[in-house]
């Protein structure tokens, strides 16, 4: 290879880097969402890749996945395993009601420089063995410069339900991005419009952006992602062009970190929803 080519390709390779990190989308896809009694158990792969629910770049950790019963107690996470790909555990359905299945993931991030070297808080990707730990807040010295943090905040849930739906796992906390339905995610038909509403620190968040995307794009051209918006009531009306696995992200920007020295707070929400046929 002449050194003109392999210069050709590293150039190649720091363009296209920032196109695929940018793609990767974490998810968890159940078996089902609708069981019709207390029998059955649901099954739920945990990634996160680039084309929807194809298995392509890494697991999801799962020693940050929590399962709440329809009373809105702690659950029980069975038979998880990680593998190359992905993470894949079950959940036992033996109460009636709306289960959620979820992380909250919560850190600080950002970059400071001392006497002109600059280092990274957090880490990013899944740890390797015998990695040092990541930097914190309490990592930085005094004397640090060009100090850039922000606090980001990300809620990745699944809804399931036994037998009939019920609404206590929708409490909200009153902290951060949080899911408030009005049509209940697993009440979704084809052909009809749901409603969601999205909190903000427990108050309605207007102008929310969210993306909607179907799952198999390995298989179309197109991704059929469509951006949305919430109204000034904090409510986003989708309509479901066909049955199918979907994928949402609400994302959301503000200044009111309360982390010291962080200026800005980065929210993020994601579900799977299965849309059914009338």
């Amino acid at each position: 290879m002449t050194p003109l080519v392999a210069r050709l390709i590293a150039a190649a390779a720091l363009v296209s880097v920032p196109a695929a990190l940018s793609a990767h989308r974490m998810w968890m896809l159940p078996s089902g969402t609708v069981f019709s009694d207390t029998s059955g158990w649901v099954t739920v792969d945990a990634a996160v890749s680039n084309d929807l629910f194809f298995f392509d770049h890494q697991p999801l950790r799962l020693d940050g996945v929590k399962v709440w019963q329809p009373d809105g107690s702690e659950g029980v996470l069975q038979n998880g395993a990680t593998g190359r790909y992905r993470s894949v555990f079950d959940v036992r359905l033996d109460k009636p009601g709306t289960w959620k299945i979820g992380t909250q993931m919560n850190a600080v991030m950002g970059s400071f420089k001392v006497d002109g070297v600059e280092k990274r808080l957090g880490r990013r990707g899944p740890p390797q063995p015998g990695a040092p730990a990541p930097l914190t807040v309490a990592d930085i010295p005094a004397n640090a410069t060009d100090v850039k943090l922000a606090e980001t905040s990300t809620r990745n849930e699944i809804f399931v339900t036994a037998g009939a739906p019920t609404t206590t796992v929708f409490r909200p906390t009153g902290k951060g991005l949080e899911f408030a339905p009005v049509t209940h995610p697993d009440e979704l038909v084809a052909g009809e419009t749901a409603t969601f509403r999205f909190l903000v620190d427990g108050k309605p968040a207007p102008g929310l952006k969210v993306t909607v995307i179907p799952g198999g794009k390995r298989y179309r051209n197109d991704e059929g992602a469509r951006e949305l918006s919430t109204g000034a009531d904090g409510v986003l009306s989708v309509t479901w062009p066909a049955a199918g696995m979907y994928w949402l992200n609400a994302t959301l920007t503000d200044a009111k970190a309360t982390t010291p020295r962080a200026t800005e707070r980065r929210m993020s929400y994601v579900t799977t929803l299965e849309v059914l046929t009338p």
